[in-house]
């Protein structure tokens, strides 16, 4: 079964995403990739540039170059240098516009010009940045890459890592001062440490120290761990709260299933590329709770809800009869179950991955354009209010599921 699922999400990420995004976001006017394709799928070519989406770009391509490479098949064999070079476009975009020179750290947003037009500093948005540069090292062996990727989280432990109450602060202002309105997006709530930076800080150190076995970085990413398990799980739901003030006082108000399951399948990375057999085997049943308390968020069909207010029952409605159902958090279902049948031997898990794949290629892949619609709305109608591509809608999700799935059918 994980052979023939390999099968399929290859073909999905290289006629499907890596393609679309090789001839539909690349902007040859201005450089680098174009901010945005609307829900129709029509570009906005003057949509500004945001930083998020251009690591994230940088990432996709280089990853997808390092790992097809490695267990690629006829489908890879024209395409392996056109991502090379899509990674490195995207690469020489970043160092040229959305590195700041004098402060460190990355601008937030450009204008479709590449002018800075937010040049706060949002712990997140670099982390994501390390985690591109530094897959690029890995993909290429580009010293130049790894060496941004050392000053930047150099940059997030000099400003944003709190010595005092632990943890990192959400965002900063330009020269790395408080900043009043710290969140990510309008829907989120304005603390000062986030569950979601966190995880995505957790990432880029976790490959980071794949290359660079710093102590220093070494420290931080046990202490990621630790902050997951003391900090940001809850110990009555065993769900992880998401935000907190800068005591970690937080909220207990929201599930997000999706990040559940990501942060399952993200702390047992973290936990193998650390090597450390005594805190994997006080971690991992944590991890195993954490995904277990995620599937409460399985729908009928498969699929998986994105988040509800704790407390509230989940929507009586199946995926049939309609459902907030988003991409990105079918794209974590499915690498979170195969990691608990890789880990914890629960074959079940693989066949709940397998069904919410199935729900996947049926209802969210845009077979006839490309690329993955955002969600499926209530009515069961396709949400083309929200953007096939743009700041928050980037080749990372669907590209790290594919890639997961290659490497972990490789390795068995």
């Amino acid at each position: 079964m994980i052979n023939k699922l390999k099968r399929e999400v290859q073909e999905v990420l290289e006629k499907n995403i890596l393609h679309y995004w090789m001839t539909q976001m690349v902007d040859d006017e201005h450089g680098g990739f174009y901010g945005r394709r609307d829900g129709d799928d029509r570009l906005v070519p003057n949509a500004p540039k945001g930083a998020v989406l251009n690591a994230r770009i940088l990432w996709a391509f280089a990853a997808a170059s390092r790992v097809l490479s490695e267990n690629g098949n006829e489908l890879t064999e024209d395409n392996l240098q056109a991502y090379k070079d899509l990674a490195l476009r995207a690469k020489d975009y970043v160092l040229k516009h959305f590195i700041d020179r004098e402060y460190g750290g990355v601008y937030w947003m450009l204008d479709s010009e590449g002018r800075p037009v937010d040049t706060k500093k949002q712990t997140y948005a670099i982390g994501f940045m390390i985690y591109g540069f530094s897959e690029l090292y890995r993909a290429t062996d580009d010293e130049e890459a790894l060496q941004v990727a050392i000053r930047l989280f150099q940059d997030i432990e000099a400003h944003a890592y709190d010595p005092v109450n632990n943890g990192y602060v959400e965002a900063l202002t330009r020269d790395w001062q408080h900043i009043s309105d710290m969140r990510l997006s309008d829907k989120d709530e304005n603390g000062s440490r986030t569950m979601n930076t966190h995880l995505h800080i957790l990432e880029p150190y976790t490959n980071l120290y794949r290359v660079w076995k710093d102590k220093r970085l070494e420290h931080q990413l046990r202490n990621l761990i630790y902050i997951f398990t003391t900090k940001i799980l809850n110990p009555r739901t065993q769900h992880l709260d998401l935000f907190f003030d800068d005591q970690w006082q937080g909220k207990r108000n929201i599930v997000s299933y999706g990040h559940d399951i990501e942060a399952a399948w993200l702390l047992t990375e973290a936990l193998e590329v650390l090597g450390d057999k005594r805190l994997m085997a006080e971690t991992m049943p944590i991890v195993n709770r954490i995904a277990h308390a995620a599937e409460e968020g399985l729908r009928p069909g498969g699929a998986m809800t994105d988040e509800k207010r704790e407390g509230q029952p989940m929507s009586p409605l199946s995926e049939e009869e309609g459902g907030d159902l988003v991409w990105w958090v079918q794209c974590e279902c499915i690498i979170g179950e195969v990691n608990q049948w890789q880990h914890f031997g629960d074959n079940e898990a693989l066949e709940r991955a397998l069904r919410c794949w199935d729900y996947t290629r049926q209802h969210l892949i845009d077979w006839l354009h490309g690329e993955w619609h955002w969600s499926v709305k209530e009515n069961g109608s396709v949400n083309r209010n929200d953007d096939k591509a743009g700041p928050w809608k980037c080749p990372y999700h669907n590209t790290r599921l594919c890639l997961e799935i290659i490497e972990r059918a490789q390795k068995r």
